[in-house]
């Protein structure tokens, strides 16, 4: 079976991989590109640990196909930080201990930022609805929650 040639921009670089048909994006951060952040939880779209922006777009990266990202822009955490400098939001989810195993924080983080991208002073109820198709196991939700309209008030210069 021939692979397909992909050319797409992954964290603002140019970035090209082979696929199969079938090879998800996630398949494609992960094996190809090495870029192991981004997380497989459940590989149905329930879970949001695998949440990366495609075009500034939220998507699950399981259930979309790696062809499809040709000639996008696709953000995932790896490119939240700049060099040693943690995003605000990578910030306060560790000053506000909003993680724990930290499987699903990738997706939180990359969920949180594209809500911040486009609502820069979301209310909670705005946050929880927002971060609703990512899922935790080891916290309350409530520290999450905090890191998000905690980083929201810093980036704003509250």
């Amino acid at each position: 079976m021939a692979k397909h040639h992909v050319s797409a921009t992954v964290n603002g670089d140019p970035v090209e991989f082979l696929c199969e048909t079938e090879d998800t994006l996630l398949d494609a951060l992960r094996d190809s590109l090495g870029l192991t952040g981004t997380k497989e939880g459940c590989s149905t779209g329930d879970c949001g640990a695998c949440s990366v922006t495609v075009d500034g777009r939220l998507v699950c990266s399981c259930l979309m196909l790696a062809v499809e990202a040709e000639g996008k822009a696709v953000a995932t955490i790896e490119g939240m930080a700049q060099g040693d400098t943690l995003h605000p939001l990578q910030r306060k989810f560790l000053e506000h201990a909003a993680l724990q195993c930290g499987v699903c924080t990738p997706g939180f983080l990359v969920a949180a930022k594209a809500l911040l991208d486009r609502s820069p002073e979301p209310s909670e109820t705005e946050v929880r609805y927002w971060l609703a198709g990512n899922l935790c196991r080891c916290t309350g939700y409530d520290k999450i929650v905090r890191a998000v309209l905690d980083a929201a008030a810093e980036l704003r210069g509250a």
